[in-house]
Formats: structure tokens, C-alpha cells, sequence
């Protein structure tokens, strides 16, 4: 028998978790079991925890092998837009193809500007 509707949208953290679990194609039965929780307490997770136990988030994410960013639904929210490379970017990729020593010598400079910058 189905629960109720719920009456207000679920927490990041909940959505996320329910949206990994039934990826998974799993029950919330099943996956309190494989975490050694309560089906009550995730259920409680996945629609109304706010601030879900740092214990459970690192079980979470290593069952569903996500970072815990991703289980907290960050990683989407610092997300940038993309684009072109950032002049800084695209220097030090032309920076990384150097030989070694030029590197070096490329490094030895900007740390030398940067000392007398700050």
C-alpha cells in the first residue's frame, strides 16, 4: 500500500537519496537493510531530513559509490556553465607540454612575482 503524498517537495539530500535508490531499482526496504537502518528512518531521510548524520552520509555514498558532494546534491549546484578555458586555464595547459626545466624556470618566476606581490 502506498504512503501518502507528500505535502511539501523532499530535502536535496532526500531527493537525491531516493533518486540513487531507485536507479538501483531498489525498495526502501532493501536499501535500509543493506545500510543497518530502519525503513521508518529512511523514509525520513529521503522526504524530510535536513541534516542527515555525517555517519549516514558516508554509508550512503560509499553503497551508491558517489562522493558525498554528489549524495548532497552539490556537485549540481557548483556546477559551472561551460565555456571557453580561462586565460589561466589555457596557460597552464601550454605550461604542463613544456620540457621539465623550462617549467622550472617558468615556476621559479611567477613565484618570485607572486612573493613580491603578497
Amino acid at each position: 500500500m502506498p504512503g501518502r503524498a507528500p505535502s511539501k517537495p523532499a530535502p536535496a539530500f532526500g531527493a537525491q537519496l531516493a533518486t540513487l535508490r531507485k536507479a538501483r531499482g531498489l525498495t526502501q526496504a532493501q536499501l535500509a537493510d543493506a545500510l543497518g537502518i530502519s525503513v521508518e528512518m529512511l523514509a525520513y531521510y529521503e522526504r524530510r531530513a535536513t541534516n542527515p548524520s555525517a555517519d549516514f552520509i558516508a554509508k550512503a555514498a560509499a553503497f551508491f559509490n558517489v562522493t558525498a558532494d554528489a549524495l548532497l546534491a552539490l556537485e549540481t549546484k557548483t556546477a559551472r556553465k561551460p565555456g571557453p578555458p580561462s586565460d589561466l586555464a589555457q596557460l597552464t595547459e601550454r605550461l604542463s607540454r613544456l620540457p621539465r626545466a623550462q617549467q622550472k624556470i617558468v615556476v621559479k618566476m611567477l613565484e618570485g612575482v607572486l612573493q613580491k606581490t603578497g
